[in-house]
């Protein structure tokens, strides 16, 4: 069993991205620029947001965050990314999900200019992507591409079973393991909370992918011997022996899963920090397209 370390990883790439700003800065170039959005004070979305205006730093990029209160209308939102979208200063930028409810995310979403959404979410984007053109990718399902080409994972032929469906992981996720190329070239069964007898397909799969939010909910026994397992699930669970209280759980149940696997992901510190330096490289991406559209 090989452990797929995104935090590893990430680090290797925030380095070649911080190398690569480098370059641009000797060049004279102006270095990328990422603002991040958030309404509210929902304490997980401003600890990750936080953590993306680190990673900024980290790799020279600059930065901007903007905070509004959870109180923010739907037309003051709108406002704001109208303004970001008109900001040349700016290549990129994220608006932090989930939003308050008097906010209809879908309409946010198709108000950020394509060539500015970084997070790959833009309809534009995902068709782009869905129909092999050169694009932004969720940073998560990129994280995961990037994970397994990386440790030379063989996805060609393979049996991908994806678990969960939504618009940020699972849909993406087996659109990409479908597609020509390397990762890629799999067979795609795609589950979720209707599919029957998941446990009947999981144990046909060569990669199993899931991004349900259900601890443990993937079992030794839904695993066959010498599988892939990728864990994007990551949940609070309460556990009184820890001194924070909780502990992080993925959706895989590891100590058990782990046995069987060729390579698995652990949580944390395997898809999670892969999506904040995908978000980076998609940042630097935004900046070198329109350099390209203003020659």
């Amino acid at each position: 069993m090989q452990l797929l370390d995104g935090k590893k990883t990430s680090e290797d790439i925030k380095n070649e991205i911080a190398a690569e700003v480098e370059r641009m800065k000797a060049d004279g170039q102006k270095v990328p620029h990422l603002a991040a959005v958030i309404v509210g004070s929902d304490g997980a979305s401003l600890t990750y947001v936080g953590s993306k205006v680190k990673a900024c730093e980290r790799v020279g990029f600059e930065s901007t965050l903007v905070k509004m209160p959870s109180t923010t209308s739907e037309i003051e939102l709108l406002k704001k990314i109208k303004e970001l979208n008109q900001n040349d200063a700016i290549d990129g930028f994220i608006v932090q999900l989930p939003l308050p409810r008097q906010i209809d995310e879908q309409k946010v979403l198709m108000a950020i200019d394509p060539d500015k959404d970084v997070d790959g979410f833009h309809p534009a984007n995902f068709g782009k992507m869905a129909l092999d053109m050169s694009t932004f990718i969720p940073a998560t399902p990129f994280g995961i591409l990037e994970l397994l080409e990386r440790y030379g994972v063989e996805t060609q032929g393979k049996h991908t079973v994806v678990i969960g469906r939504s618009h940020i992981v699972g849909r993406p996720m087996s659109i990409l393991m479908g597609r020509k190329g390397f990762p890629g070239n799999s067979t795609v069964t795609l589950t979720h909370s209707y599919t029957k007898n998941i446990a009947q397909i999981t144990t046909q799969a060569d990669i199993i992918i899931t991004a349900l939010g259900v601890p443990n909910y993937l079992k030794a026994e839904m695993v066959k011997d010498g599988a892939v397992v990728v864990d994007v699930g990551i949940t609070r669970v309460p556990d009184e022996t820890n001194p924070k209280g909780y502990v992080i759980t993925g959706d895989v149940d590891f100590e058990n899963v782990s046995k069987k696997t060729s390579f698995i992901t652990p949580v944390p510190g395997g898809v999670g920090p892969m999506t904040i330096a995908m978000l980076l490289k998609n940042t630097l991406l935004a900046r070198e397209m329109r350099i390209a559209r203003e020659k």
